[in-house]
């Protein structure tokens, strides 16, 4: 950078920087949006060419941060996220002069009709939406084998602390490698089973998996409405509580998020308690869920646990989920899929020619050396159901899941053992949460040997975010495990 100030401040201070520390400078008048926004390009023009984690950086980034330094100097900031940077995954729709993707080539020239409630409120809130990033193409939803982070519109997003090393997680890829690279403040990811926590545990961040129904899903690309939801993706639980708060809105256009109504207006601050794990009763899902862990991996959770106790927690060993070795499937996906998406498509401009799966099918038949590396198995699969939900199997799968996840999962666990919460490793069990739509937050763990990165996730019943925050906020401020990769 020309700036010294600029280019002293990207070297230190920038590197893992807090939405807090922002605004201590922004009110001392030691920083505006803009150069926060200028610095913030600089480390994406230097470090992203490998990493692949930004799809599209907004051009209207630094007038609308210009446009925020004046409404400061004017009448004061909106709140905690005024000036703030922030990334959205490209199946997030932003009504502006960047595209909406799904990381796919077939709406690489989508403009979305409105924003995405999500980016609306955003915008209210005084954000700065930076860019959209890469994720795997329609969610991780097209194929079998496509790796993680990998995109026909992007190429393959990489894991900072270890490029081409270590798996980036899936399917807000993007959104973790970039955050964990600070090419931004926070992320939005969104998560259909374990699309947040995983890219948030393989690179060291604090990731929001919120119960379904506290986040507007209007706007976002889908895969299945029973799962969907977006979440904050972070490098610290306080950040990630801030764009929580202001994401967290009933919004009439998503009727699910009626039933967090009793939420609202929530500030998710309110529950940061240092000492949150103190009396709080943990219960740890070791069987299954650790058996998929390396033995390096499996250390630094074993330390993970005894830091619970040491933090004041009971710790209730090998607790047993009953439905932990059913065979699960994806047929509620796969029903559901076709349903969502030929309903979004159908509402872009005149001008996107795919305007259903079969369109989608069709057109990624017809550039097969860009759009089928890997296949499109899945997309096939989903585009022989009937489309209207009436299946006899879809049916079935949806009350077996909803019923195994709840009653005979999570809450069964939950009321067995009087706990407040139940861990697991990185994103592993992510599935049954997924199923009954419950939220869960990780929070780095600590690292292998070799540098990767492993998270401790607690997961809760259904609008237990204010005591997740509380657990994993307490565990992160009595370990400070996170530390920046070496770009």
């Amino acid at each position: 950078m020309e700036n010294k100030i600029l280019q002293d401040l990207a070297n230190d201070w920038l590197i893992e920087t807090t939405i807090d520390s922002i605004q201590e400078k922004y009110e001392k008048d030691e920083l505006t949006a803009k150069q926060l926004v200028l610095m913030y390009l600089h480390r994406i023009s230097n470090f992203d060419s490998e990493l692949k984690s930004i799809i599209e950086v907004n051009p209207d980034a630094l007038q609308i941060a210009m446009m925020l330094d004046a409404e400061r100097k004017e009448i004061g900031p909106r709140g905690p996220l005024h000036g703030i940077p922030v990334l959205l995954k490209d199946n997030l729709d932003t009504n502006d002069k960047m595209h909406t993707s799904a990381g796919s080539l077939a709406l690489a020239d989508s403009y979305a009709p409105e924003d995405s409630y999500v980016a609306y409120l955003l915008r209210e809130a005084g954000a700065i939406i930076l860019g959209k990033t890469n994720m795997t193409e329609w969610a991780n939803f097209m194929t079998e084998g496509m790796p993680s982070g990998y995109s026909s519109r992007g190429g393959q997003t990489l894991n900072p602390y270890g490029p081409g090393k270590f798996d980036v997680g899936g399917s807000s890829a993007g959104s973790g490698s970039a955050i964990a690279a600070n090419f931004a403040v926070v992320a939005v990811g969104t998560e259909t089973s374990g699309s947040i926590l995983s890219p948030s545990s393989q690179n060291s961040l604090v990731g929001i998996k919120p119960t379904v129904g506290l986040v507007s899903r209007a706007g976002i690309i889908p895969i299945a409405h029973t799962q969907d939801t977006a979440g904050p993706m972070a490098r610290t639980v306080k950040d990630a509580v801030y764009l929580l708060s202001v994401i967290s809105e009933v919004d009439e256009r998503d009727p699910i998020t009626y039933t967090s109504r009793t939420l609202h207006p929530t500030d998710f601050t309110k529950y940061l308690d240092v000492n949150g794990l103190k009396g709080a009763r943990i219960g740890i899902a070791r069987e299954v869920y650790f058996d998929y862990l390396s033995e390096d991996k499996r250390a630094v959770m074993d330390n993970a646990v005894k830091k619970l106790e040491e933090l004041g927690a009971t710790v209730v060993e090998t607790v047993q989920i009953p439905s932990s070795k059913n065979k699960w499937s994806y047929d509620v996906l796969t029903y559901e899929f076709k349903v969502d998406l030929n309903n979004y498509l159908r509402k872009l401009d005149p001008s996107v020619k795919v305007r259903n799966l079969a369109d989608l099918i069709k057109f990624n038949k017809e550039n097969d050396e860009k759009m089928l590396k890997y296949g499109q198995i899945i997309l096939e699969k989903a585009e022989k159901t009937s489309g209207t939900l009436t299946e006899k199997e879809y049916l079935a799968a949806l009350e077996n899941d909803h019923y195994h996840s709840t009653e005979n999962g999570i809450d069964s666990v939950l009321k067995e053992h009087a706990l407040d919460a139940i861990v697991f490793p990185n994103n592993i069990g992510a599935g049954i949460p997924a199923k009954a739509g419950y939220p869960s937050i990780t929070v780095p763990a600590g690292y292998t040997p070799e540098g990767e990165p492993v998270g401790i996730t607690f997961t809760g019943t259904a609008f237990s975010e204010t005591l997740l925050i509380k657990l994993a906020y307490s565990f992160e401020q009595g370990t400070n495990y996170r530390i920046p990769p070496k770009l």
